[in-house]
């Protein structure tokens, strides 16, 4: 039986009133509570996104619903308690406080109607919510920026997939534009720079610094995922930046499942191999998260340093992510304004007057329309 499509529209538009542009910041996601009932149904819908495991769907189905939905929830759910806080998810907080910094910043740059929102690529704030919000605000141009400075087919890919879907269902898509990577952009390896010299000014500086990226199969590499080698330039870039020669510094990968061959060297493997080699003070970036969560607080900054104690070391520190700090502010606010040249809600010369005027115009020819109509 065929059925009409119905299209999502906004039916209180009203021709003449005034367009915005937004930018999206997208994130990962996160449970709404750290219990095993709340991990769970966020685990069901991150780990069936078929650009993040790629195995036949049938037998993805069955060790996801036959054995990991049964037993990963209540272990998840306790690392979540360990750094879950009063007002909730941390990276649903860090994540907010930087969209709320960045939306502050790019006013200060910028006069026009412009405004930063967040989403969640699982879990809420969803994706298609948030751009349902924005069509019906007359937001006709968005600019959206996942919060991955390094591309992979899992993660940003994911996103441009969530927001693909949801333009399909609207009646007047909003003009998108997406940034794909900025893992080499100046401005953001220098507010990397910057936060590393930061601690070290306040803490000391360790014997080694390790660079700690979240792992991938390596067979997405081999397939063509460009993320590995993007990884490599921001440690490179970093390093550079640094002043640190080969021997200072270290890059692995972090967070690997099952039996499959991740990314390497591992990051637990490496943190073993310092400590025997003698190895006292270790400092630990993750260069690939824009704000603190799950994997860097509780896997990086708890699991990793016990892991290090126990094999002989004595020092371990982890360096926190950017989060909402002014220097990555300024890179990302530096980033939106070059990626949205030509849309006159950024133009550095947007009049509100001007802007008012053309509304007037438009509105009269609509009504000119409708009396002849």
């Amino acid at each position: 039986m065929l059925t009409t499509r119905r299209y999502l529209g906004n039916a209180k538009y009203q021709h003449g009133s005034l367009a915005s542009a937004a930018v999206l910041l997208v994130n990962l996601g996160t449970p709404q509570a750290p219990t095993p009932g709340a991990v769970r149904r966020y685990l069901a819908e991150f780990l069936a996104d078929p650009r993040v495991i790629e195995l036949p769907r049938w037998l993805w189905r069955l060790i996801l619903h036959g054995v990991i939905l049964r037993f990963r929830p209540r272990r998840s759910a306790h690392a979540y308690a360990k750094i879950w806080t009063a007002e909730g998810s941390p990276l649903l907080l860090n994540s907010q406080a930087l969209a709320d910094a960045l939306d502050a910043r790019l006013k200060t740059l910028r006069s026009g109607p412009i405004q930063v929102r967040l989403a969640m690529r699982y879990g809420q704030p969803a994706v298609a919510d948030v751009l349902i919000e924005l069509m019906r605000a007359n937001v006709r141009r968005v600019l959206i920026l996942p919060l991955y400075p390094q591309y992979s087919a899992t993660s940003t890919g994911s996103v441009i997939d969530a927001v693909a879907a949801t333009l399909t269902d609207l009646r007047w898509p909003p003009e998108i534009r997406f940034i794909n990577q900025y893992f080499d952009e100046p401005a953001h390896i220098e507010a990397l720079a910057k936060s590393i010299e930061a601690y070290w000014h306040e803490h000391g500086r360790g014997e080694r610094l390790l660079m700690s990226f979240h792992g991938i199969p390596e067979r997405y590499l081999r397939a063509g995922d460009p993320y590995f080698c993007q990884c490599q330039a921001t440690a490179q870039a970093l390093a550079a930046r640094l002043q640190l020669d080969r021997s200072q510094y270290l890059v692995s990968f972090q967070s690997r499942v099952g039996r499959e061959r991740w990314l390497h060297p591992y990051t637990d493997v490496v943190l073993k191999d310092l400590a025997g080699q003698g190895v006292r003070h270790l400092q630990v970036v993750c260069p690939g998260f824009a704000v603190d969560c799950l994997e860097t607080l509780e896997e990086i900054a708890m699991q990793d340093r016990e892991l290090f104690l126990g094999a002989g070391g004595e020092r371990y520190d982890y360096i926190p992510a950017l989060n909402a700090t002014a220097p990555h502010i300024d890179a990302m606010a530096e980033l939106v304004l070059r990626h949205t040249q030509g849309w006159p809600e950024f133009d550095v010369d947007w009049s509100a007057q001007d802007d008012a005027k053309k509304r007037a115009q438009a509105a009269a020819r609509f009504h000119d329309v409708e009396k002849s109509a």
